[in-house]
């Protein structure tokens, strides 16, 4: 039953944030024990440096998705490494309990949770993360706009940018950039109410204040808050209740002058599945985007990770992960996390021999490296259509087909998550993706010429 429970929660969280983060963050973690009656859950890492890493950014993960899983209400993460392992006393209902050890290899990051921040100074429930604030993010021209305004609406809350709306790709800093609103806020302000909501969570909440008559308390709630910051605001299309049920918040909170935050992996415009009314509101105050980082930006982040982590990175190194990363902020700690973890593990030093030798994977001298400028340059000769075409709202037959094709062969060729996918192909989220693939499976079952086209793509593609 619980190995059931957790490869359901591999393939979840598999799907979310794709292999490679996968094998860089989580694939020494193991589910140690399960106490059901206590509710607890112990998860072993390698040793401390990865446990406290775990502990300070996936903590929310496992409980999100391991309390529905396990079907409990309450759950708790409690988190050891090997050294202190046998020291540990577990509660006696683990006795003669064996079946509830599950190993585990990999993990990645999943939705984080919303808060409410009632009184500076008292107790409640705190979710944001202390380490997100603007003195930590680190400015580029990606990034410059985002930083500038957000930094700015704390200094007068709803009277400059309201709404505040930021836009890009997933892991460029959004939001490590609404955390750091909250905390500066926390700081500076007392009886200010803050929600940090995931847009999900929202549509989560929604659904349950409707099914348990509690719609009063849900509007209630809301009208008590005095800043919203509204995490990745698509996930609330084609949503129709939801959406008229936030269109009336949003307007109870603008006329109040209480400040709004969202962020998105659209502009408002393109966000497909919200209606004509909220897409006008959402652009209503100031709407900044956030860009993939420049080769200085990515050291410059490289070395401030590092230093928030008690840890020492020569330049080289810097320089040569950011060279070898291109997409975004999580994949260079990713990178970071993998050299500091190998150096730690095997008491080697960090250098470039070190990090060459954990980033850069053999290939042998007839593979090609597949990425997805080669992916749509292949599209582009099998289909005749270009990235633009890729990237458009046009929807004929042959071009959906095409982009199908290519969303299917980037989530078989590469280790790209489904979020990065649907960023680079200026879809809505990574569930077009997921849709597209399957669509792409289903025709080649009895498709012939597209069974021909695909054996062609890859043999392309394993070619130089």
């Amino acid at each position: 039953m619980l190995s059931k429970i957790w490869e359901q929660f591999l393939t979840i969280v598999s799907q979310e944030a794709g292999s490679r983060v996968v094998e860089t963050w989580l694939k020494a973690v193991s589910f140690y024990q399960w106490d059901s009656q206590h509710k607890i859950v112990y998860l072993l890492a390698p040793n401390t440096f990865v446990k406290e890493w775990l502990k300070s950014n996936y903590t929310t993960l496992f409980e999100v998705h391991l309390k529905r899983l396990l079907h409990v209400d309450v759950i708790k993460i409690v988190f050891i490494d090997a050294p202190q392992a046998g020291s540990v006393v577990l509660p006696s209902s683990f006795e003669n309990n064996s079946s509830a050890i599950i190993p585990a290899h990999r993990l990645p990051e999943a939705p984080r949770t919303g808060l409410v921040k009632k009184k500076a100074g008292k107790s409640g429930r705190y979710h944001i993360n202390k380490n997100y604030r603007f003195e930590t993010f680190v400015k580029g021209p990606n990034n410059q706009m985002a930083y500038a305004a957000a930094q700015a609406i704390t200094q007068k809350l709803g009277k400059l940018y309201n709404p505040l709306f930021i836009y890009g790709g997933s892991g460029l800093g959004k939001t490590h950039l609404l955390h750091a609103i909250a905390n500066e806020i926390l700081d500076h302000y007392e009886k200010i109410e803050i929600l940090y909501q995931p847009a999900e969570r929202f549509v989560n909440e929604f659904i349950n204040a409707i099914r348990f008559d509690k719609v009063h308390a849900f509007q209630a709630k809301y009208k008590a808050i005095d800043v919203f910051l509204v995490d990745d605001i698509q996930s609330i299309s084609n949503k129709e209740q939801t959406q008229e049920a936030f269109f009336h918040i949003f307007n109870a909170m603008y006329d109040a002058h209480k400040q709004i935050v969202f962020t998105s992996d659209s502009y408002p415009a393109d966000i497909d599945g919200l209606a004509e009314r909220l897409q006008s509101r959402l652009a209503w105050g100031l709407v900044a985007d956030i860009q993939l980082p420049t080769i200085e930006t990515k050291i410059a982040i490289i070395k401030r990770k590092a230093d928030l982590n008690n840890q020492e990175i020569p330049d080289e190194v810097a320089a040569f992960i950011a060279s070898r990363v291109n997409s975004n902020i999580r994949e260079l700690e990713g990178a970071l996390i993998r050299i500091i973890a190998f150096a730690t593990l095997t008491k080697q030093p960090v250098c470039l021999e070190l990090a060459k030798k954990v980033l850069l994977r053999p290939q042998s001298t007839t593979q090609a490296v597949v990425d997805f400028e080669r992916i749509v340059s292949l599209i582009e000769n099998h289909y005749s259509y270009g990235l633009s075409d890729l990237r458009s709202r046009n929807r004929s037959k042959q071009l959906s087909l095409a982009r199908q094709v290519a969303m299917y062969c980037m989530k078989k060729f590469t280790t790209k998550s489904l979020h990065e996918i649907a960023f680079y192909l200026n879809r809505q989220d990574h569930s077009t993706v997921i849709h597209a693939f399957r669509q792409v499976e289903q025709r080649l079952k009895d498709d012939m010429l597209l069974n021909e086209k695909l054996s062609k793509i890859e043999q392309d593609l394993q070619s130089r």
